[in-house]
Protein backbone atom coordinates (compact mmCIF):
# COMPACT_ATOMS: atom_id res chain seq x y z
CA UNK A 1 0.00 0.00 0.00
CA UNK A 2 1.45 3.50 -0.68
CA UNK A 3 1.98 5.03 2.27
CA UNK A 4 0.86 8.57 0.75
CA UNK A 5 -2.64 6.59 0.09
CA UNK A 6 -2.77 5.58 4.00
CA UNK A 7 -2.71 9.21 4.82
CA UNK A 8 -5.78 9.48 3.08
CA UNK A 9 -7.16 6.52 3.68
CA UNK A 10 -7.22 7.10 7.44
CA UNK A 11 -7.78 10.57 7.79
CA UNK A 12 -9.92 11.11 10.49
CA UNK A 13 -7.78 8.01 12.83
CA UNK A 14 -4.53 8.02 11.70
CA UNK A 15 -1.50 10.27 13.54
CA UNK A 16 -0.59 11.40 9.80
CA UNK A 17 -4.37 12.31 9.41
CA UNK A 18 -4.42 14.13 12.54
CA UNK A 19 -0.89 15.83 11.63
CA UNK A 20 -2.64 17.64 8.45
CA UNK A 21 -5.73 18.83 10.80
CA UNK A 22 -3.34 20.33 12.77
CA UNK A 23 -1.19 21.80 9.87
CA UNK A 24 -4.09 23.08 8.03
CA UNK A 25 -5.92 24.90 11.20
CA UNK A 26 -2.33 26.35 11.51
CA UNK A 27 -2.04 27.14 7.53
CA UNK A 28 -5.46 29.19 8.45
CA UNK A 29 -4.67 31.16 11.00
CA UNK A 30 -1.46 32.34 9.75
CA UNK A 31 -3.42 33.09 6.15
CA UNK A 32 -6.07 34.68 7.56
CA UNK A 33 -3.38 37.23 9.49
CA UNK A 34 -4.62 35.92 12.93
CA UNK A 35 -1.99 36.23 15.17
CA UNK A 36 -0.84 35.63 19.04
CA UNK A 37 -0.66 38.30 20.84
CA UNK A 38 2.70 38.91 22.34
CA UNK A 39 3.90 35.11 22.10
CA UNK A 40 4.11 35.94 18.09
CA UNK A 41 3.90 33.77 15.12
CA UNK A 42 7.39 31.98 15.77
CA UNK A 43 5.42 30.37 19.12
CA UNK A 44 2.89 28.78 16.54
CA UNK A 45 5.28 27.58 14.59
CA UNK A 46 7.45 26.18 17.35
CA UNK A 47 3.94 24.19 18.79
CA UNK A 48 3.47 22.93 14.95
CA UNK A 49 6.34 21.49 15.06
CA UNK A 50 6.54 19.67 18.57
CA UNK A 51 3.04 18.27 17.36
CA UNK A 52 4.23 17.27 14.41
CA UNK A 53 7.29 15.80 15.86
CA UNK A 54 5.82 13.60 17.56
CA UNK A 55 2.82 12.74 15.28
CA UNK A 56 5.33 11.77 12.66
CA UNK A 57 6.82 9.31 15.72
CA UNK A 58 3.17 7.54 15.78
CA UNK A 59 3.43 7.27 11.75
CA UNK A 60 5.21 3.43 12.12
CA UNK A 61 1.62 2.80 14.41
CA UNK A 62 -0.52 3.93 11.84
CA UNK A 63 -2.70 1.47 10.13
CA UNK A 64 -1.00 -1.33 7.27
CA UNK A 65 2.91 -0.65 8.56
CA UNK A 66 5.10 -0.12 5.56
CA UNK A 67 8.78 -0.71 5.31
CA UNK A 68 11.19 2.25 6.83
CA UNK A 69 11.73 3.33 3.29
CA UNK A 70 8.13 3.54 2.62
CA UNK A 71 7.59 5.12 6.23
CA UNK A 72 10.35 7.82 5.65
CA UNK A 73 8.25 8.91 2.16
CA UNK A 74 5.65 8.78 4.35
CA UNK A 75 7.15 11.34 7.15
CA UNK A 76 8.91 13.62 3.92
CA UNK A 77 4.99 13.65 2.32
CA UNK A 78 3.98 15.00 5.59
CA UNK A 79 6.47 17.68 6.11
CA UNK A 80 5.98 18.58 2.67
CA UNK A 81 1.97 19.14 3.93
CA UNK A 82 3.78 21.71 5.60
CA UNK A 83 6.03 23.30 3.06
CA UNK A 84 2.20 24.22 1.50
CA UNK A 85 0.38 25.36 4.32
CA UNK A 86 2.70 27.72 6.64
CA UNK A 87 4.58 31.02 5.96
CA UNK A 88 8.07 31.71 7.10
CA UNK A 89 7.62 33.35 10.24
CA UNK A 90 10.99 32.47 12.11
CA UNK A 91 13.17 34.76 9.34
CA UNK A 92 11.03 37.32 9.68
CA UNK A 93 12.96 40.39 11.23
CA UNK A 94 16.13 38.94 10.88
CA UNK A 95 18.20 41.96 10.99
CA UNK A 96 21.41 41.99 8.02
CA UNK A 97 23.64 42.21 11.05
CA UNK A 98 21.93 38.56 12.28
CA UNK A 99 22.17 37.23 8.88
CA UNK A 100 25.90 38.25 8.24
CA UNK A 101 26.81 36.69 11.63
CA UNK A 102 24.62 33.62 11.00
CA UNK A 103 26.48 32.85 7.66
CA UNK A 104 29.91 33.19 9.43
CA UNK A 105 29.03 31.00 11.73
CA UNK A 106 28.24 28.43 9.19
CA UNK A 107 32.00 28.85 8.29
CA UNK A 108 33.17 25.83 9.92
CA UNK A 109 30.70 23.59 8.75
CA UNK A 110 30.88 24.97 5.13
CA UNK A 111 34.70 24.49 5.34
CA UNK A 112 34.52 20.86 6.40
CA UNK A 113 31.67 19.93 4.03
CA UNK A 114 34.00 21.44 1.24
CA UNK A 115 36.80 19.42 2.89
CA UNK A 116 34.55 16.63 2.28
CA UNK A 117 34.22 17.42 -1.47
CA UNK A 118 38.13 17.42 -2.18
CA UNK A 119 38.27 13.99 -0.76
CA UNK A 120 36.00 12.13 -2.32
CA UNK A 121 36.86 11.55 -5.24
CA UNK A 122 39.40 9.02 -3.95
CA UNK A 123 36.31 6.92 -3.25
CA UNK A 124 35.54 6.79 -6.91
CA UNK A 125 35.91 4.76 -10.02
CA UNK A 126 39.14 6.20 -12.11
CA UNK A 127 36.87 6.36 -14.76
CA UNK A 128 34.42 8.87 -12.48
CA UNK A 129 36.41 11.15 -10.33
CA UNK A 130 37.81 13.01 -13.21
CA UNK A 131 33.94 14.23 -13.81
CA UNK A 132 33.72 14.76 -9.83
CA UNK A 133 36.27 16.93 -9.46
CA UNK A 134 35.46 19.03 -12.61
CA UNK A 135 31.77 19.31 -11.35
CA UNK A 136 33.32 20.86 -7.65
CA UNK A 137 36.18 22.74 -9.20
CA UNK A 138 34.83 25.77 -7.98
CA UNK A 139 33.77 25.44 -4.40
CA UNK A 140 36.73 26.12 -2.27
CA UNK A 141 37.04 29.55 -4.03
CA UNK A 142 33.09 30.21 -4.05
CA UNK A 143 32.87 29.09 -0.14
CA UNK A 144 35.52 31.77 0.63
CA UNK A 145 34.68 34.31 -0.88
CA UNK A 146 31.02 34.23 0.62
CA UNK A 147 32.38 34.23 3.77
CA UNK A 148 34.89 37.20 3.27
CA UNK A 149 31.88 39.12 2.08
CA UNK A 150 29.58 37.80 5.16
CA UNK A 151 32.39 39.35 7.13
CA UNK A 152 32.72 42.57 5.28
CA UNK A 153 29.04 42.99 5.91
CA UNK A 154 29.68 42.49 9.70
CA UNK A 155 31.84 45.45 9.30
CA UNK A 156 30.15 47.10 7.24
CA UNK A 157 26.74 46.73 6.63
CA UNK A 158 26.79 48.66 3.42
CA UNK A 159 24.16 48.43 0.55
CA UNK A 160 26.89 47.85 -1.74
CA UNK A 161 28.02 44.62 0.21
CA UNK A 162 24.83 43.45 0.81
CA UNK A 163 24.43 43.05 -2.97
CA UNK A 164 28.01 40.87 -3.18
CA UNK A 165 26.64 38.55 -0.62
CA UNK A 166 23.48 38.85 -3.01
CA UNK A 167 25.35 38.03 -6.29
CA UNK A 168 27.46 35.56 -4.85
CA UNK A 169 24.91 33.23 -3.01
CA UNK A 170 23.32 32.58 -6.14
CA UNK A 171 26.72 31.52 -7.65
CA UNK A 172 27.41 29.37 -5.41
CA UNK A 173 23.90 27.91 -5.55
CA UNK A 174 24.27 27.71 -9.29
CA UNK A 175 27.85 26.07 -9.01
CA UNK A 176 26.28 23.25 -6.50
CA UNK A 177 23.13 22.82 -8.16
CA UNK A 178 25.04 22.32 -11.56
CA UNK A 179 27.05 19.98 -9.88
CA UNK A 180 24.33 17.88 -8.42
CA UNK A 181 23.36 17.60 -12.09
CA UNK A 182 26.53 16.10 -13.67
CA UNK A 183 27.50 13.68 -10.87
CA UNK A 184 23.77 12.83 -11.05
CA UNK A 185 24.46 11.29 -14.39
CA UNK A 186 27.60 8.77 -13.59
CA UNK A 187 26.85 5.32 -14.25
CA UNK A 188 28.39 3.63 -11.61
CA UNK A 189 25.99 3.71 -8.85
CA UNK A 190 28.52 3.10 -6.23
CA UNK A 191 30.56 6.27 -7.84
CA UNK A 192 26.62 8.25 -7.57
CA UNK A 193 26.04 7.58 -4.41
CA UNK A 194 29.33 8.63 -2.95
CA UNK A 195 29.12 11.91 -4.99
CA UNK A 196 26.01 13.07 -4.39
CA UNK A 197 26.73 12.76 -0.64
CA UNK A 198 30.07 14.19 -0.81
CA UNK A 199 27.65 17.50 -2.26
CA UNK A 200 25.38 16.75 0.08
CA UNK A 201 26.52 19.17 2.80
CA UNK A 202 27.74 22.05 0.60
CA UNK A 203 24.18 21.85 -1.11
CA UNK A 204 22.05 22.22 2.18
CA UNK A 205 24.74 24.89 3.76
CA UNK A 206 24.33 26.84 0.56
CA UNK A 207 20.79 26.58 0.53
CA UNK A 208 20.25 27.38 4.19
CA UNK A 209 22.61 30.94 3.27
CA UNK A 210 21.06 31.56 0.36
CA UNK A 211 17.25 31.41 2.58
CA UNK A 212 19.44 34.29 4.93
CA UNK A 213 20.29 35.90 2.30
CA UNK A 214 16.60 36.27 0.87
CA UNK A 215 14.73 37.10 4.29
CA UNK A 216 17.29 40.58 4.31
CA UNK A 217 16.74 41.74 0.40
CA UNK A 218 14.02 43.75 -0.84
CA UNK A 219 11.74 42.15 -3.43
CA UNK A 220 13.72 43.70 -6.81
CA UNK A 221 16.86 41.97 -5.32
CA UNK A 222 15.49 38.77 -4.91
CA UNK A 223 13.89 38.99 -8.29
CA UNK A 224 16.85 39.62 -9.96
CA UNK A 225 18.50 36.76 -7.80
CA UNK A 226 16.09 34.44 -8.88
CA UNK A 227 16.36 35.27 -12.39
CA UNK A 228 20.25 34.45 -12.17
CA UNK A 229 18.72 30.89 -10.91
CA UNK A 230 18.71 29.19 -14.58
CA UNK A 231 19.11 25.42 -12.52
CA UNK A 232 15.99 25.64 -9.96
CA UNK A 233 15.85 23.90 -6.62
CA UNK A 234 13.03 21.99 -8.24
CA UNK A 235 15.07 20.08 -10.68
CA UNK A 236 17.93 19.16 -8.01
CA UNK A 237 15.94 18.34 -4.59
CA UNK A 238 15.46 14.92 -5.61
CA UNK A 239 18.93 14.55 -5.62
CA UNK A 240 19.17 15.45 -2.01
CA UNK A 241 18.65 13.28 1.38
CA UNK A 242 16.15 15.77 3.26
CA UNK A 243 16.68 13.54 6.49
CA UNK A 244 20.59 14.21 6.00
CA UNK A 245 20.22 17.57 5.39
CA UNK A 246 18.06 17.88 8.71
CA UNK A 247 20.88 16.66 10.17
CA UNK A 248 22.88 19.62 9.48
CA UNK A 249 20.77 21.98 10.24
CA UNK A 250 19.73 20.65 13.62
CA UNK A 251 23.16 19.77 14.41
CA UNK A 252 24.16 23.80 13.90
CA UNK A 253 20.97 25.06 15.61
CA UNK A 254 20.50 23.20 18.72
CA UNK A 255 18.09 21.88 17.57
CA UNK A 256 15.69 19.06 16.94
CA UNK A 257 15.84 17.09 13.39
CA UNK A 258 11.73 17.31 13.28
CA UNK A 259 12.30 21.02 14.08
CA UNK A 260 15.11 21.55 11.44
CA UNK A 261 12.67 19.75 8.95
CA UNK A 262 10.46 22.26 8.84
CA UNK A 263 12.69 24.95 8.96
CA UNK A 264 14.33 23.33 5.59
CA UNK A 265 10.42 22.80 4.02
CA UNK A 266 9.43 26.22 5.11
CA UNK A 267 12.85 27.81 3.59
CA UNK A 268 12.31 25.47 0.48
CA UNK A 269 8.62 26.90 -0.10
CA UNK A 270 10.00 30.36 0.28
CA UNK A 271 12.36 29.93 -2.22
CA UNK A 272 10.09 28.24 -4.59
CA UNK A 273 7.71 31.01 -4.27
CA UNK A 274 10.52 33.59 -5.40
CA UNK A 275 11.64 31.59 -8.37
CA UNK A 276 14.53 29.76 -7.38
Amino acid sequence: MNPISNIWRHPRTSAAGLLIAVITIAGTITQQGITLGAAGNGTLVSVIAAVASALLGLLARDPEPSTSTAGSTAKLGAWALISLLLPLPFLDGCSGATVAQDIVNWTPALQSAVATVDSTASLLAPADAPIFTAATVGFDAASNLLVAQAKAYLANPSASVLAQMQNQVVVFQQQVNSSLLQVAGIKNSASQQHALAGIQGVATIVTAMLGLIQSISGKTAVEKMAAASAIKQSQVLNLMDASGAARIVAAHYGESTGFALVEIALSERAESQAGF
